[in-house]
């Protein structure tokens, strides 16, 4: 069944798809996995694969082997095609975002492996106010844009609802996680990571002073 999904895929593969792929499938990997309510810890037990290799993988810090990727798309219930961008035009041609459950849509925005990524994330609409989201840790610093609807960030011990045109910016080893502040209508948001810490640096050049008279 794996290799027929893997003939599948290549089929629809030209050589300028495959580095859309590698930047892709490691946030895919990550929103996998965290739709399943995994930890790290929890699939290196069940995969014999280090927490580090995983967490490499998934901030695109390392790409991961075909043995590796089909290793945890059976470990997470997902497809090969879900985790490549390949679906059929049936499931996928409408939208570029990649869906994992009803929890969230992913869209990679960059095509290379390694340095800042950056992403566009949907949430679903929530009829019932939700649970305080559930948070993670690693390394890396991140920077999120909220584009519609109105997103909780709970950072810390900090809770911030966030709306339209909010941005937030803060260390990944603090632990963080997001959740649709509704009820209302879904959350989209934009998403720049540095698995290294590597930080977006302003260049808008200060505004000139009062002109001498």
């Amino acid at each position: 069944m794996a290799e027929r999904h893997v003939r599948k895929a290549a089929e629809r593969v030209t050589g300028d798809d495959v580095a859309d792929m590698l930047a892709a499938i490691g946030p895919r990997l990550r929103a996998a996995r965290e739709h399943r309510g995994s930890t790290l810890t929890g699939v290196s037990c069940a995969t014999g694969i280090s927490p580090s290799t995983l967490s490499r993988i998934e901030t695109s810090r390392r790409k991961p082997t075909l043995a590796v990727v089909l290793q945890l798309a059976k470990e997470y219930g997902v497809s090969l095609d879900q985790l490549a961008g390949t679906a059929p035009a049936a499931e996928s041609r409408t939208s570029a975002l990649q869906r994992f459950g009803d929890d969230k849509a992913v869209l990679p925005l960059t095509r290379y492996v390694g340095g800042l990524h950056a992403h566009k994330h949907v949430l679903p609409a929530v009829q019932e106010p939700p649970a305080r989201p559930r948070q993670v840790s690693h390394d890396g610093w991140e920077w999120l844009c909220v584009l519609y609807g109105r997103l909780w960030l709970a950072l810390g011990d900090q809770d911030l609802v966030l709306s339209a045109g909010d941005v937030a910016e803060f260390d990944t080893r603090n632990p963080h996680g997001v959740a649709n502040a509704g009820p209302g209508g879904p959350v989209e948001y934009l998403v720049m990571f540095g698995p290294q810490g590597e930080r977006l640096r302003p260049r808008t050049p200060s505004a000139p002073g009062p002109r001498a008279r």
